[in-house]
């Protein structure tokens, strides 16, 4: 439950800019979704294995307060987390988590959201699919060199990606204001050419999470970051911004 759990935090909440998260889950799949609080970033997620300690519909909110409980040392080693289940309508309902420590003297609960609640606080989430042009899989070094000229042009909080002699290139700045670019990757099999404005501190976010990672770019306007963590498999997906 602990390596889920840390997971899930480590894939949502780590990015900033996300606080709750819905839970949906049965015996052949378990799935995750999530919308940033500005809307730039909608995730979607599948466990690699059904997980059955989540069953049901429900809401994972205050994602600060649940990483706080999570790493606090009482916890790390021979704790007992436990589902908090309730009847309702003769049905059990899970609504949140127990914790408590090797000695049963430190103790946490977590409540989690209701079905309604959480299907009112998420929406918006559905993606109509687009043909992706760029299928790429980034490198150490490259997320590395974003990094560099992130830093170079901080005050671009947007890049542009296209493709040029067959390299996917990222550009900082235009003509008028002091300028960046840099090859993410060379020998790409596909194309993308129109200028569309990507938020810097979302890709650079996502691809400094833990997993292997694929980047897909799509001339409709639209981005996708997959990251396989081993447990389970996170689709970031995100929409073009205007200037």
């Amino acid at each position: 439950m602990r390596d889920y759990l840390l997971d899930i935090v480590d894939h949502t909440h780590a990015l900033g800019c996300i606080e709750i998260l819905k839970i949906t889950g049965d015996d052949t799949a378990t799935e995750l979704e999530a919308l940033s609080d500005d809307k730039s970033v909608v995730v979607k997620a599948k466990f690699k294995q059904p997980n059955t300690d989540f069953k049901g519909t429900f809401g994972m909110p205050n994602l600060n307060k649940l990483a706080t409980i999570l790493n606090i040392p009482e916890y790390k080693e021979n704790s007992k987390i436990e589902l908090i289940t309730q009847d309702r309508n003769g049905e059990a309902v899970v609504t949140g988590l127990h914790f408590e420590n090797q000695t049963g003297d430190f103790k946490n609960d977590y409540r989690f959201m209701s079905m309604e609640i959480i299907n009112e606080k998420i929406k918006g989430t559905k993606f109509k699919g687009v043909t992706w042009h760029v299928d790429i899989e980034p490198t150490a070094a490259a997320y590395q060199r974003f990094k560099f000229q992130a830093s170079a042009n901080s005050d671009q909080n947007q890049f542009i990606a296209k493709t040029e002699n067959n390299d996917l290139k990222f550009y900082f700045g235009d003509h008028s204001t002091h300028a960046g670019n840099f090859v993410f990757h060379a020998n790409c099999a596909g194309k993308i050419g129109r200028e569309w404005n990507w938020p810097v501190a979302r890709f650079i976010s996502i691809l400094g999470l833990n997993g292997d990672k694929t980047v897909k770019f799509s001339d409709e306007g639209a981005a996708l970051i997959t990251v396989d963590s081993g447990l389970i498999e996170y689709q970031y997906i995100i929409p073009a911004q205007s200037k």
